[in-house]
Formats: structure tokens, C-alpha cells, sequence
């Protein structure tokens, strides 16, 4: 294939996905400072006096189901000191069969206290700015649209890893063409064409132009500039968000057969089967699965050699028909966050899967490695001012890539009326 045809592949790929990426990098900025933009926005969502003695798990699920008695908990966070959120879903009505009207799905109590601090549909932009941080969200994973949101975005990353190849090697220098004896000759002292010294330039030489931007140069040439030095000098990074991207959008197709053609890579998805149909009531409820957990921890932790250090949460994965415990280990990646799991029948309390961040299987600990960088998990405040700004530079390489094809639009149709 001609370099011309590698070419239009970038320039036609990089226009499809233009919107798109501007979205997520926008996004994908404020999102580096999650935390502290829910802080900001939503105060009432977070206890003020933590100096208290925190309520057991048990008791705080009690008083979620209290405070909405035609609801139960599928998921508590357990990880936060200043705010615990269950996420719920609707009871069953016996009378009727058909589930209740909620009008929520997560709701807040203070983990002190076990107050209510709020409720609401998680990502629902019109319940307002309670909502604003969860909506960027949305429109960061799956654009805001559900299922086929995350299709979307899955395939654009796809789209964007592989494009990644293709943008790095149209930086690389053309191949220099054997030139005969004569027309060296013949170029050699033409201060115009000049073609012999430049041939005798090392790779390295030749290369050099596509890394640096002439700020002198023509509103184009920088806008050129920007585009190739700037995909160069962030490449790596770029081509981490891309692959990250796909794990978190199409995590139980692409990523997974690809990781395992070259890793040991495992996933609820690919070791724990679907039940026929959704459990509703398991035997064990919360108070036990909660004791059940902190055991089959405790003895995974003596068994694999790590330390727990917090527990984060714990939640009923109906589908699976499993328990799972989540907790933040020694051998975690994250700086705040923790994904050192268990699995455990929602029924007998037998362990089914232990799945740990590092160190147990290494695609796991390779993919873990992906979603602290992507997540802004790790490094500290450095890296997460480093991920807000790498979103903006998404955006420029959208824009001055938009630009480039403009102007060369515009160039192709003047030629054809001369």
C-alpha cells in the first residue's frame, strides 16, 4: 500500500472520530478532579463530622432499606469517610408482580449516623447539579446513550489504537530514492532543488523536522506542527488511552480474546457463568454475606500474601448469582481506590473466583496498570494535572487535524478550477 493511501486512512478516521474524541477529552479533563468537583458541586452529600465511629455495613444497608422500604441494596460503598452510597433497585410487588416506582437508584446516608444525605437517578442531568459530575460521566463512557453510547465509544477507541500505528508512521521520513551519478552531479550546487546533501541526511536527521513546531511559520505550518509533534511527543500516552478505552467499552469482546491471545487474562465475564435467569432473593442476606466476605478475605490474603489495608465495597451480582467483595490491598495499583476481589455464591457462601490487581495473572496486572493511568489512580497530583491536560491536547489534535483537512479541501478545489 502507497504512503498516499495511509494518508487518507489517518485524515478520513481522524474526521470520523473528531467529535467524538473532543467529547471525551473535554471530559476526560474534568474527570481527573472527580472527586473534588463532587465536593465542590454537591457538599450536601458528604458528612461534615467525621470524627464519629462509623456504622457497621449491616446496619447501614438496614437503614438504606428503611429509608426506602419498596427498594433493596444491590451494591455499598464501604471505601469513603465521608458518605456511603447504595445503589438500589426496586422491590417486587407480591400483590402485582410487577416492581415498584422508584424514582432513584442510589441514595446516600451519612456512614455516622446512617442520615440521609440524598437520593437520586444516577447521570439524570434534568434531577440538576446533583447530577452534573455522574452526567459528564455518562457522557465520557457511553456519551450519555445507554448501550449503544458505549458501542460507539468502544469502536472509536478501537478505531483510535490502531490509528495510533497509522499517524506514527506517516511522521517517519519518506524513503530517500536512489539517485544515479549523474543527476547527483547535476543537483549537487543547485541552491534550489539541492537534492544531494539532503539525500546524504542520517533517519535521525530527516525525523527531526516532524518532532519540533516552526513558531515563525505560517498560521499552517503551525497548525501542521502542532498536529505531528504534538501526536509524537504524547504517542505512548495516546496510544494508552486508546487500548484503556477499549477495555473499559468493549472489556468482554475485543479486549478480552485480545489480551488472552498474548496474556493470562481473567474476568467475571470469562470465568463465572450466567445464571438462566437473574437471582432474586439469594439464601444468604447482607448481615451474613458481609461475615462471609471478611473471612474468605482474611484467608485469600494468607493464602496469596498480601495485606488488606480498606475494604470498598461490597455488592450482589444477580446475573451471576455471586457475592463480591472489593476491597484495597498491598498488592493494588491505585492510589485511592482498591480492586483486590472475591467471589462468593449469593446461595452456599462457596468461594468461586479471587481475582487480584497484580501479581496473580499478568494480563490482570497489565490491565490494572491500564486503568490506573486512564482513571488518573496513581502518581499522585503530578499525573492528574498531566491526564486534565492530556485531555485538552486530545482536543487540539482533533481541531488541528479538522484543519489540516480543510485547508487541503479547499487547496484540491482551487486546483480544479485552474
Amino acid at each position: 500500500m502507497t504512503r498516499h493511501f495511509w494518508v487518507l486512512l489517518h485524515r478520513y478516521t481522524g474526521l470520523a472520530m473528531a467529535g467524538f474524541l473532543i467529547i471525551v477529552g473535554l471530559t476526560g479533563s474534568l474527570l481527573a478532579f472527580n472527586s473534588e468537583l463532587e465536593h465542590a458541586i454537591t457538599p450536601q452529600l458528604y458528612a461534615v463530622d467525621t470524627s464519629g465511629t462509623r456504622l457497621a455495613a449491616a446496619a447501614l444497608i438496614a437503614r438504606a432499606e428503611a429509608l426506602a422500604p419498596t427498594a433493596e441494596v444491590n451494591y455499598l460503598s464501604l471505601g469513603d469517610a465521608e458518605s456511603v452510597l447504595a445503589s438500589m433497585s426496586p422491590r417486587i410487588d407480591a400483590a402485582t408482580g410487577k416492581a415498584y416506582e422508584l424514582g432513584f437508584d442510589q441514595l446516600i446516608l451519612n456512614p455516622y449516623t446512617g442520615q440521609e444525605l440524598g437520593r437520586r437517578t444516577w447521570g439524570a442531568i434534568s434531577e440538576g447539579m446533583i447530577n452534573l459530575i455522574p452526567f459528564v460521566y455518562k457522557l465520557h463512557f457511553n456519551l450519555a446513550l445507554g448501550e449503544v453510547g458505549m458501542w460507539t465509544l468502544g469502536i472509536t477507541a478501537l478505531v483510535w489504537t490502531l490509528d495510533c500505528f497509522v499517524g506514527f508512521y506517516l511522521t517517519l521520513p519518506a524513503r530517500r530514492k536512489k539517485q544515479n551519478v549523474g543527476y547527483a552531479l547535476r543537483t549537487v550546487t543547485d541552491p534550489v532543488r539541492n537534492a544531494y546533501p539532503t539525500n546524504n541526511l542520517s533517519f535521525r536527521q530527516r525525523w527531526k523536522p516532524a518532532w519540533l513546531i516552526k513558531w515563525r511559520g505560517s498560521k499552517y505550518r503551525i497548525n501542521f506542527d502542532l498536529h505531528r509533534a504534538g501526536g509524537l511527543w504524547l504517542w505512548i500516552m495516546l496510544l494508552i488511552f486508546a487500548w484503556s478505552s477499549v477495555s473499559m467499552n468493549l472489556w468482554d469482546t475485543v479486549y478480552t480474546k485480545t489480551t488472552q491471545l498474548v496474556f493470562d487474562f481473567h474476568a467475571p465475564w470469562t470465568d463465572l457463568k450466567k445464571l438462566d435467569k437473574p437471582l432474586d432473593q439469594p439464601a444468604i442476606g447482607w448481615p451474613q454475606a458481609l461475615n462471609i466476605a471478611e473471612t474468605l478475605m482474611t484467608k485469600t490474603a494468607a493464602e496469596q500474601g498480601f495485606s488488606v489495608e480498606q475494604p470498598i465495597a461490597i455488592w450482589l451480582n444477580r446475573e451471576l448469582g455471586v457475592y463480591v467483595y472489593n476491597v484495597r490491598s498491598s498488592r493494588d495499583i491505585q492510589d485511592k481506590q482498591g480492586n483486590t476481589r472475591i467471589f462468593f455464591d449469593a446461595n452456599t457462601g462457596e468461594q468461586r473466583l479471587q481475582l487480584l490487581p497484580s501479581g496473580q495473572y499478568n494480563g490482570n496486572t497489565i490491565t490494572s496498570w491500564l486503568i490506573a493511568l486512564h482513571m488518573a489512580n496513581v502518581f499522585g497530583m503530578p499525573y492528574r494535572i498531566f491526564v486534565c491536560v492530556l485531555g485538552l491536547a486530545i482536543i487540539m489534535l482533533s481541531v488541528t487535524g479538522v484543519i489540516i483537512w480543510l485547508r487541503k479541501r479547499r487547496a484540491a478545489r482551487l486546483s480544479t478550477r485552474i
